[in-house]
């Protein structure tokens, strides 16, 4: 554990309190007097776990501290955050729930993808298009809780969704395109390495026989020798018995 892995888990903390703040229909928070409405602390609350998103990967890399569980749980708290947020937003009825279907069900088939690909020993890394869509979610996000009350941000809002949308779509061929590549490539060179040890087994087989049919050829022959001398001694018959001389 280190100062980005404790970013990266607390970034999956702050997913429950967004959704319980987007959900939530009287005002959370009052200061000084001014009533903070709960949207506008669940878009404080998102661009803090989006800035943690951002801190921990750079400090890991400046640091030299990527370790296996900040590798496997970072891309699992960006998809709670961003799914979370998009279903509670679907909640209060800001988002289509098709499209947040479309969203999520993307993210279920790429990490899916990923697994199976971990499984086979290859690692599909993040590429920069799938970053790019990263962004994008977390700017139309915000564009879509600012317009709850700014009813003037709704088209822009929409507009970014729509490209987020259009971004993930294209991620997705893009990983499934270097997912098949990459597997195709490991699979025909696993089979090839199968198949070039069964045939060194084979031939070891093959030799292995012709070694025994060898040494049984060799005691056949020694043994003709041995019977053949045998016959030649005097009084001997063939078969190897000899003839006694009769007793006086």
């Amino acid at each position: 554990m280190n100062i980005p892995n404790y970013l990266t888990i607390a970034r999956i903390f702050f997913v429950p309190l967004l959704v319980a703040l987007l959900v939530q229909e009287r005002n959370f928070l009052v200061w000084q007097g001014v009533e903070i409405s709960n949207d506008a602390l669940a878009l404080l609350i998102f661009w803090a776990a989006a800035a943690t998103d951002l801190l921990d990967g750079y400090l890991a890399r400046r640091w030299k501290q990527v370790t296996t569980i900040g590798t496997l749980l970072d891309p699992i708290a960006d998809k709670l955050l961003v799914s979370a947020a998009l279903i509670a937003l679907v909640q209060v009825r800001v988002v289509p729930g098709w499209l947040v279907v479309l969203l999520v069900g993307r993210e279920f088939a790429v990490s899916g993808l990923r697994a199976i690909a971990a499984a086979e020993g290859y690692t599909i890394s993040a590429s920069e298009l799938g970053k790019t869509k990263t962004v994008s979610q977390v700017v139309a996000i915000s564009l879509l809780m600012i317009g709850i009350h700014r009813p003037q941000m709704t088209r822009w809002a929409n507009y970014s969704l729509y490209l987020v949308v259009l971004f993930s779509i294209w991620s997705a061929v893009a990983y499934f395109g270097k997912f098949w590549r990459g597997i195709d490539v490991r699979v025909k060179t696993r089979r090839r390495a199968e198949l070039l040890v069964a045939e060194r087994q084979r031939r070891r087989a093959l030799i292995a026989e012709k070694r025994a049919a060898l040494i049984e050829r060799r005691k056949a022959k020694l043994e003709k020798a041995r019977q053949a001398a045998e016959f030649g001694r005097p009084g001997a018959r063939p078969g190897g018995v000899e003839v006694l001389p009769p007793s006086a």
